[in-house]
């Protein structure tokens, strides 16, 4: 099943971690860009993380930078972020997003109308 499946949100305290998986067989695409995305209350949905299907060239959003770790494990199909030091500002329901079409260029955490698959999201919540 490529619709990706988000899981692993949940509610932490300023400073703490969460990993977010995301279930996708979109792995199984020869090309393909696995991303992030984000969406706060009251806020447009935003690029956070990307990594090309084969694991190579990821890259980040410079707000999560140093923060965040994008990474997948083709055995098992998944996507993982791995979020640390978290920020109340990083409060949002987290997507995950597929591009099976290409390799990820720059712009793939810009141009979210290039993803074909989209999962439902799994809410992230940094209290302060």
């Amino acid at each position: 099943q490529v619709q990706p499946v988000e899981s692993g949100g949940g509610s932490v305290q300023a400073g703490g971690s969460l990993r977010l998986s995301c279930a996708t067989s979109a792995f199984s695409y020869k090309f393909g860009c696995l991303a992030w995305f984000r969406q706060a209350p009251g806020k447009e949905r935003e690029g956070v993380a990307k990594i090309d299907s084969d694991g190579d060239r990821p890259a980040y959003a410079n707000t999560v930078k140093g923060r965040f770790t994008i990474s997948q494990d083709n055995a098992h199909n998944t996507l993982y972020l791995q979020m640390n030091d978290l920020k109340p500002e990083d409060t949002a329901m987290y997507y995950c997003a597929a591009d099976g079409t290409t390799y990820c260029y720059s712009w793939h955490l810009e141009r979210q109308s290039v993803y074909q698959f989209w999962g439902q999201g799994t809410q992230v919540t940094v209290s302060s």
